[in-house]
């Protein structure tokens, strides 16, 4: 065992901690509180690994911190940009839930458009005895135009995977993407016209906080379908909800919300609307391999001065690592 402490804030997947307590000194601590820490505790911590929030006040609490590892591709719930200027290192785990969340957003668009688990429900309740069969869904999957807001990995994952299905794929990024031979379209209004399927893989932020608005889906139009599989917050939740309530869109399936585990009670009446608890990547095989990036990413830090899946922000700072 390494004679280095790595706090543990809140809850982490079993096999992550196992390993940090096998590897470093475990520091648990009930949640990424400024005021749960002892002066001697705080002084001690080398490195975080979470999944929770870790904003500003707390990375300014450790005073001696050198990483934090997040489980997690998305990291908008670490203060980034604080940890850089405090030449902290900051990672993610990247790449191993690619595929995963892909074959999830693929599955939430068909069950979108087709219902299947609208006709499960109707033949477990016996409603197919007696009443025959499911009647015909109002859409399908054929014909349609794919949009993908966000494509990096994951985004060119189920880029794939839809063009395997025939389907015609453009999408909007801050800038176009190397390599690939989808249309590009600068603004998200203008891909949102451009399709009629609207995926969103994009990060949380301040950039995109509520970019998939009113405004987006009323290009959308009327037979559109929204699938989010990104993060809760880049969507305005009371906009999708009129929107799907007033038939300015078709339907929506969504995995992630702004306020989780908090599901607006207007989605749920919603007839048009397919939901998921966050499942993208809830799969016991790509969760252990994020929980096996997480300490593999502390390992090499200390170990050997290095990560394997620094952040944009602080991917200069392999080299600067402390003591």
């Amino acid at each position: 065992m390494r004679d280095i402490s790595i706090l543990v804030p809140g809850k982490l997947h079993d096999h992550a901690v196992k390993r940090i307590s096998d590897a470093f000194r475990l520091v648990p601590l009930e949640t990424a509180d400024p005021g749960l820490l002892s002066g001697r505790s705080a002084d001690a911590v080398r490195g975080i690994a979470a999944m929770t929030t870790i904003d500003a006040a707390f990375i300014d609490a450790l005073p001696n911190l050198e990483i934090i590892a997040n489980f997690g591709v998305g990291y908008d719930a670490v203060d980034a940009g604080h940890a850089a200027s405090k030449k902290i290192m900051v990672t993610n785990t990247p790449d191993v839930l690619n595929e995963e969340v892909a074959d999830t957003a693929v599955g939430l668009l068909l069950n979108t458009v087709r219902e299947f688990t609208k006709a499960e429900a109707y033949l477990r309740a016996g409603r197919w005895a007696r009443e025959g069969g499911y009647p015909l869904t109002a859409s399908t999957l054929r014909g349609r135009r794919v949009g993908i807001f966000g494509l990096g990995r994951i985004g060119q994952a189920i880029a794939r995977r839809l063009e395997a299905f025939g389907l015609p794929i453009a999408y909007h990024n801050r800038r176009p993407v190397a390599g690939v031979s989808y249309t590009y379209h600068d603004t998200l209004r203008g891909l949102a016209e451009a399709v009629d399927v609207l995926v969103s893989v994009a990060p949380g932020g301040a950039q995109t906080h509520k970019i998939v608005n009113a405004e987006i889906f009323e290009a959308l139009g009327p037979d559109g379908v929204f699938i989010n599989i990104g993060r809760g917050s880049t969507v305005d939740e009371q906009a999708l909800i009129a929107a799907l309530a007033a038939g300015t869109i078709r339907a929506a399936g969504l995995d992630v919300f702004a306020d989780e585990p908090h599901v607006p009670q207007a989605l749920l009446d919603l007839d048009n609307a397919t939901l998921l608890p966050h499942v993208g990547s809830a799969s016991r095989a790509t969760r252990q391999a994020m929980a096996d990036l997480v300490v593999d990413n502390l390992l090499a830090w200390f170990d050997e001065g290095r990560v394997l899946t620094p952040v944009p922000e602080t991917a200069g700072l392999a080299a600067t690592r402390r003591g």
